[in-house]
């Protein structure tokens, strides 16, 4: 997956429908995200999301790809995510692992929130 692709499914994850985040999460992955339970692992991470409304949009800033071996993807990033008038920033990680020719899931994804003082700054 070139870069921008791999920009391009990260988005969509964010701002995508819950049947297409529950489609693009591996059943092995797991999450780390700055709400309760704060740790979720398979499915568990899909019913999460679905229980949420999607961002309409997100804009990615400190972008980072590496790519360790064949088949896997690991990405480093900060996101600014919109819904109306509600605003979320967070430092970010996820893993994508190939299962067959342009075939990704996500194995790995975590939240961090920005300090207090940085994310009034923002």
């Amino acid at each position: 997956m070139d870069d921008e692709r791999v920009w391009q499914f990260e988005e969509s994850l964010w701002t995508g429908d819950a049947e297409h985040y529950r489609a693009s999460i591996d059943n092995e992955s797991v999450m780390v995200l700055p709400t309760k339970p704060f740790v979720v692992t398979g499915m568990q991470a899909a019913d999460a999301v679905s229980d949420t409304p999607r961002w309409e949009s997100v804009a990615f800033s400190n972008q980072q790809i590496m790519r360790p071996q064949e088949g896997l993807i690991v990405i480093g990033y900060t996101a600014e995510a919109a819904r109306g008038e509600e605003r979320y920033v967070a430092h970010c990680t996820s893993t994508y692992r190939r299962l067959a020719h342009e075939e990704w899931r996500v194995v790995q994804h975590q939240q961090t929130l920005p300090p207090v003082a940085e994310a009034r700054e923002g």
